[in-house]
């Protein structure tokens, strides 16, 4: 099974730049999109409807953000947000559930410099995550939650550490919200169990890989598929938006018969 996660800076753009003709050479199951930058009837062309998908958006009546999946397999159900309070309304998650597994596209709230509102809004958003994630750990199915969380966990996932160290997305308050959910929840952070080297970044806020790369973008899959991750990567080689699709290929095959339709 593999599965991708890829923040678009707006999908009309990445699509563009070619992201399709890549993501058509993938031989993902599931794709795990964010930050649409717009609503899907707006979306005319057929290119972002790939026949070999079933797509799913969420997306708002601003056309900012949004999230959407792509499924090769169709799913039993699909569940729009997370009952977030006002988040929800900033078109942050939608969920793929299949027989036992289910799949998740998140983009956490952006906090900026000297914005106290801002990133108050983060801090209750993760807050509610964590909660979120705690009470989900107990279902009988497996969950693997794929985006952009705006945050670099380790001082690794910063190419630029020292400089950057206290910046919003790397203060230690942001990075202790991960650590929760890795180590206190149990959670699994799918290309770290896979991939040790330093210098792995998915996003470079310049827009030039090589220079400042962060990595922000994470799979995260609960505890009974740590064992399952068998490798990770980050496509460098042509840049669809300030960052770089996330795959992930684990050893786990998605039962679609349990899924059909029983009369």
């Amino acid at each position: 099974m593999q599965v991708i996660s890829f923040c678009a800076d707006g999908i009309e753009q990445a699509a563009k730049l070619g992201f399709y003709e890549w993501m058509s050479n993938q031989d993902a199951d599931v794709i795990c999109v964010q930050d649409l930058r717009t609503q899907e009837y707006k979306l005319r062309d057929d290119v972002f409807f790939p026949p070999e998908y079933n797509a799913y958006f969420f997306d708002n009546e601003e056309g900012s953000n949004g999230v959407a999946i792509y499924c090769r397999d169709l799913p039993k159900a699909i569940m729009t947000g997370l009952g977030f309070n006002d988040f929800d309304m900033e078109a942050r998650y939608i969920q793929a559930d299949f027989d036992r597994i289910s799949f998740g596209s998140i983009l956490a709230p952006e906090a900026r410099v000297d914005d106290e509102e801002s990133m108050a809004r983060k801090t209750q958003f993760f807050q509610q995550l964590h909660d979120h994630l705690a009470k989900i750990r107990h279902k009988r199915r497996e969950f693997v939650i794929s985006g952009n969380f705006r945050i670099a966990h380790q001082v690794r996932d910063v190419q630029l550490a020292e400089e950057k160290k206290g910046s919003v997305g790397f203060t230690d308050v942001e990075r202790r919200w991960m650590d929760q959910l890795l180590m206190d929840l149990g959670y699994v952070d799918a290309f770290r169990s896979a991939i040790s080297d330093d210098d792995e970044f998915s996003w470079w806020p310049d827009g030039k890989i090589g220079e400042n790369g962060w990595r922000v973008d994470f799979q995260i899959v609960s505890q009974g598929l740590r064992k399952t991750v068998e490798y990770g990567s980050i496509f460098k080689n042509k840049s669809f938006s300030t960052h770089a699709p996330l795959s992930v290929d684990y050893d786990y095959e998605i039962n679609i018969e349990d899924n059909m339709p029983r009369f």
